[in-house]
Parts: C-alpha cells; structure tokens; sequence
C-alpha cells in the first residue's frame, strides 16, 4: 500500500494521524497519507512569510519557466495522473484526462499572465493642485494565501488557485480535501523539481478543525475557498480581515428556446446532466425548454439518459459511475424522494445502490422543492417549459444562486435579452452551463459566491495596488 507524504514548508513529511484515500466506485484503499496537525501548519505558514521577499524579487521570466515547467510536467505525466485521479474521485476516466489537460492548460496560462502583469500610468493634472503631476501604479503581491479546494476536480480547482499565486509572487498553502488528496500530492513532487523558493507552495490535507485555522489566521491576507455555500459564507464569517474570494456553485438553469437547434443542443444538454454524476457547480440542473419542444426535448433526453454506460470509471467506456460516497447518494435519493411527493414526475432513474444513483430525469419540478430550489450535486436534472422569453428568464432567476446559464438560441434579440435579464456571472451561448474556459472570469452573484477565478482576475485578487506620485 502506497502511503503519501504530505507537502510542508518545501519539504515531504508525515505525521502522527494517518489518513486513508479509497476508490468511491467499490470502496477499496487505495493509498494512505497523512493529516497535517496545528505544528505542520504553523511551521508552513513561518515558511511561507520567510520566502516572501524572495518570491516578490523573481521576475516575470522566472515564473514564466517556473510555470512552464510544472505545464510541460503536467502534460508528460498526463495518463499517471489521470489514473489516480480516476482512483481517488470516482470519475469516469474519459472526464479524469480532460480534467489534467485543463490543468496543463491552466499552469500555461498563468505562465502567459506573467508577462502581463498590470502596471498603469496616469496623469495627474485633471484638477489645478495637480499640474506637472503624474501617477505611476505598479501592483505587489498581497502575501500568504489560504487555498481550499473540494473533491470534484481535485487537481484543476487547486491548480486555480497555486498557479495564480506562483504567478503573482505570493506564497500559498493549499488544503485539498480529505477524499481526493492524492492529485495535488502528485502536483506537489512536480512543484519541488523547480526553482520556486521552498516554502512558496505547501500541499497539506487537514481535518476540518485544523484546516479551519487558515480561515481564522490572520497571517494569511487572501482566503479563496471553493466548496457548498453554507461552508463559504460561514467561512467568510470568521475570517477576520483578509479578502475573501468565495466559488460556492449553485443550481446552474439552461434555457432552450424554440430557434435552438436541438441535434446540437441534445449531447451538450446530456454532458452538462449527468458528466461525473452531477458533482459538477456548473452542473446543468434545471432545463427551461419552450413549450413547442418540451415534449421532445424530454423524451430525447430521456432516450440518451438511458443509453449511458454505468461501470467502472477506470473503463473507457464508463459515462457515468458511483458518487463520492454513499452518504451524498443517499442524501439525493430523499431529496428526489421529496419532489416525487410533492407531485413531481420521474420521467426516468430514480434509484439508488449503494453510493450509485441513477441519472435521474424530472418534470413538474417548484421552487418548493430541494431538486430544484438547492444544488443537488448529483445526477438529477428537471425540466420545465416556458412561453416567452421574459417567462424562461423569471423561471432561470428564481434560484438565490447565480453562477452560471446556457442558453441555446439562434435569435441574437433572445440572447441579448438573457444576457441583459438573467442574474448570473456567466452567459453561455449554445452550450450548457457546465462549459467553462480556464482563462475566463469564473463566479458568481448572489449565494454563488464573491470575486471570480479565472487565472488572470485570480491573479489580480493576489495583488495589490501601489501608487508613486511624482
């Protein structure tokens, strides 16, 4: 049995708690790693500050192949990767090799970034105390920064948040979470190989209580925490005055209208249902069709839903496999459970084995409803119809969550409407809201979350602003 060092202040280590990673699909052990206590911690944070002066003097040239180099890593060790990640999180590895791609793609942007980190001139002169005068603003890195990332993409989102820190100069501590550490352990053996200052990044799985410390901390200046929204917002609650840059996900609507083309929409739609069970943020959780495709656009889902390939994730040919664990599988099958007895209609699915769930289809679905009203984060999707445009953009606002939307629609008058009506931080066009782009502003309003990933506006959040008047 494989065991995996923890990654502490530029160094491999253990500790005295022991933590054991199993395969969600049947339960088996696959490695064991360890828990860092409040000593590793805090030896990782004097770390961290002690590099800082030296992380803020490497040039952009530096981090540029600093970043490359982790990308180019990455990339070589692709199908290694992607096996344990299938491992640890249960997903499919067709989905688990586009998720080290993504990442590949990430380090590289962060390395492009490099080259353009933000300085602004200014004139001064617009009022008469400021004549001959002039501004120049250069940004600085804002210090240690507390990374959380959650089991659904455990390599991509902590890339979101240690390759921006790499390229803004800032050391980071990341916590992955306790299921699916083993990714970002792996990242860690490709970081150490590199000429970053030992101590810039520390990879170290926690306990909740002890992770909680990077929230509490005031040491760190910046938390970016991506997980549920009951978690970030208390999270925000007690993190003093560093900035907070929260990701929470939400009930992501897709709105079909009758100038869609439904060939093009149908796979897209199926992706953004059931890709990784649903364990997805951006999961495509409420279809808005319009009433002269409703009926079909149903049953064709239906019929796709239903050819989809349960089994292993490590096949090829798996679609879709187990959830995390039986606990959140079973927490779904209540929840559709629920929306059955409140007159909703399973159009197909609705069974549970083990921490397996079926891609589960439902119409008739309210807002009184936790299927609809929450993020399920599972494989469980509702469709309602619509007439009008202004109907499907009330019926996609009717959430407290809003990160993103798909709308498919060949009415430029449609889509400039939804983009102007619909609460969210991201319109996708002719694509389910689940498509995202790494180089892209990524987050949301309202429960969805505070600030935006994206490897450039992560970066900026990284930085501050300093102004020389001369």
């Amino acid at each position: 049995m494989k065991a995996y060092l923890i990654y502490s202040a530029g160094k491999f280590t253990s500790s005295k708690k022991m933590l054991d990673v199993k395969n969600p699909y049947n339960n088996t052990l696959i490695a064991k790693t360890y828990l860092a206590d409040k000593h590793i911690l805090n030896t990782a944070i004097e770390k961290s500050l002690s590099v800082q002066g030296a992380l803020k003097e490497l040039s952009s040239l530096k981090k540029f192949e600093i970043l490359l180099q982790i990308s180019t890593a990455l990339n070589e060790n692709k199908k290694h990767l992607a096996q344990i990640l299938c491992l640890e999180s249960g997903k499919p590895i067709q989905y688990a090799i586009s998720e080290i791609e993504r990442s590949v793609q990430t380090f590289l942007i962060a390395a492009e970034e490099t080259k353009r980190l933000p300085k602004d001139y200014m004139s001064l002169d617009w009022t008469p105390g400021g004549a001959g005068k002039e501004g120049i603003v250069n940004y600085f890195p804002i210090g240690l920064i507390a990374g959380i990332s959650p089991f659904n993409f455990p390599m991509n989102l902590a890339v979101h948040k240690i390759a921006p820190a790499i390229a803004s100069g800032c050391p980071i501590i990341l916590k992955p979470a306790s299921s699916t550490p083993l990714s970002c352990l792996e990242l860690a053996k490709i970081i150490d190989k590199t000429d970053l200052p030992k101590g810039a990044v520390s990879i170290l799985p926690m306990d909740r209580e002890t992770g909680n410390l990077m929230v509490t901390d005031e040491r760190f200046k910046l938390l970016s925490f991506t997980g549920s929204p009951v978690v970030g917002w208390k999270m925000k609650e007690q993190s003093g005055k560093k900035k907070v840059v929260l990701e929470l996900g939400g009930n992501a609507a897709t709105v079909i209208t009758q100038t869609a083309d439904l060939k093009d929409a149908l796979p897209k739609c199926l992706m953004g249902a059931f890709s990784y069970s649903g364990q997805i943020c951006i999961h495509a959780q409420r279809f808005i069709v319009h009433e002269s495709f409703y009926k079909k656009f149903t049953a064709d889902l239906k019929a796709a839903t239903l050819k989809l390939h349960y089994g292993n994730p490590a096949d090829k040919k798996t679609d879709v496999s187990n959830m995390i664990d039986e606990e959140n599988a079973i927490r779904v099958e209540e929840w559709v459970n629920e929306a059955l007895r409140k007159g909703a209609k399973l159009i197909c699915g609705g069974k549970r084995k083990g921490s397996y769930y079926e891609p589960t289809i439902l119409t008739n679905c309210n807002s009184k409803m936790k299927v609809y009203a929450e993020e399920v984060f599972g494989p469980v999707v509702c469709i309602n119809s619509y007439n009008t445009i202004e109907e499907a953009i009330d019926l996609a606002n009717d959430t407290k969550f809003g990160l993103q939307c798909g709308v498919f629609t060949n009415s430029i008058m449609d889509l400039d409407t939804c983009f102007k009506g619909i609460d969210v931080g991201g319109i996708i066009h002719n694509h389910v809201p689940t498509l995202r782009f790494d180089q892209m502003p990524y987050g949301g309003i309202k429960e969805s979350g505070l600030g935006r990933e994206g490897v450039k506006y992560a970066i900026m959040d990284m930085m501050e602003p300093k102004v020389l008047v001369k």
